[in-house]
């Protein structure tokens, strides 16, 4: 097999795995799977995917000797509810899934998401092996075991911890990404700058071009972020403290989600943390614990890389300040009633800011969608 990029993700009770990044991952993902001892593996995956790479993630299955199957949903983040997640734990159940089997999730967060939660509770949990698709899960959703549906109530609010055996990031397949999903991706790889590490975020400025290309930056990106995002994991597994760093941005960009009704045609995931990190760090210089000029530097980065950063930018509009005010509330960090933001002293500087006044957010808001 050709040597590829690994990140190890060294979680204890015998629960460590890796996530191997880089082309051709998808040929070798047969016998990579049976390595972990398993007689069959059944993906799920989405119809535009599977389209894509279905029978080729097959062949490798069946070339190692597994017994493989497809449950097939369709895209976009409406797939994320109870009806689909229905679906997709019976569809696996027709295909006999045992414990001892694997749950191959292939495609973009929405599936890893979806295919994940259905493994963590068909007959109380059983093993899954992510593939992610787009440059979102790789770098991402696909790691550190975070399953779930949505409520109309809520982004994610249904959902359980169940971390994968195994990440198989096959950099090859964002090749046949839209642009549009390329630059949703890419809202979190410049997250993850923006969290703790000014330095990469540099390196973005400088190299985001490559990643869009498919140049060794693409794959070299993948490999930092997921290596960030591991020692999280591994320090937080739960989200208990530092992991909640991790949601910065996605206080806004969830309920912009919510509040276009999880239409992706409107807006993707990446498109609303885009927004919500422009947001979080005007909101940081708002309140004078952030210099304009960063929050400016943020904004100007992402719509470089041609995102969206202003609740103007929304099709169809986003509501009212209480609208959004309303859809935070839902949010997964809400302690006691009060807000919880992942807030930034500068580039690389954030932090959790538990009990922020709904009323500064308020006039915040109202500011945003005065100015458009």
């Amino acid at each position: 097999m050709t040597d590829r990029l690994t990140v190890g993700v060294p979680l204890n009770q015998g629960r460590a795995y890796d996530i191997l990044i880089g082309r051709g991952l998808l040929d070798e993902a047969g016998a990579r799977i049976a390595a972990l001892g398993a007689r069959a593996a059944i993906i799920v995956t989405d119809t535009n995917v599977a389209a894509l790479y279905a029978e080729r993630l097959s062949a490798s299955l069946e070339a190692a000797g597994l017994r493989s199957g497809r449950v097939t949903v369709a895209p976009g983040e409406a797939s994320k509810s109870y009806a689909t997640y229905a679906e997709v734990c019976d569809g696996l159940l027709a295909h006999r899934v045992e414990r001892g089997d694997i749950v191959v999730a292939l495609g973009g967060g929405v599936v890893g998401d979806l295919a994940g939660f259905a493994a963590a509770t068909l007959r109380r949990g059983v093993r899954f092996v992510q593939a992610p698709t787009s440059l979102l899960a790789q770098v991402d959703s696909s790691v550190g075991g975070k399953t779930g549906i949505n409520s109309p109530l809520g982004k994610n609010l249904i959902g359980a911890f169940h971390q994968p055996r195994l990440v198989l990031a096959d950099t090859g397949t964002l090749d046949t990404l839209s642009e549009r999903e390329m630059r949703a991706g890419y809202a979190e790889v410049a997250k993850y700058g923006l969290i703790g590490d000014a330095t990469f975020f540099d390196w973005c400025e400088a190299h985001w071009a490559g990643i869009f290309s498919g140049g060794p930056e693409r794959d070299e990106a993948v490999a930092i972020c997921c290596r960030s995002k591991a020692g999280v994991v591994v320090r937080d597994e739960r989200e208990d403290g530092e992991r909640a760093l991790l949601n910065l941005g996605h206080t806004f960009g969830h309920a912009l989600e919510r509040l276009t009704a999880y239409d992706s045609a409107r807006l993707v995931h990446g498109e609303g943390v885009a927004i919500g990190l422009a947001l979080a760090f005007r909101f940081s210089a708002r309140l004078g614990l952030c210099p304009g000029q960063d929050a400016g530097r943020v904004a100007n980065h992402l719509a470089l890389a041609g995102l969206p950063t202003t609740l103007g930018a929304v099709p169809g509009g986003c509501g009212d300040a209480d609208a959004l005010l309303d859809a935070m509330a839902q949010d997964k960090k809400v302690r006691d009633g009060a807000l919880t933001f992942i807030l930034a002293r500068g580039i690389g500087r954030s932090f959790i800011a538990p009990g922020i006044d709904a009323a500064e957010v308020r006039a915040f808001l109202d500011h945003e969608l005065r100015a458009g």
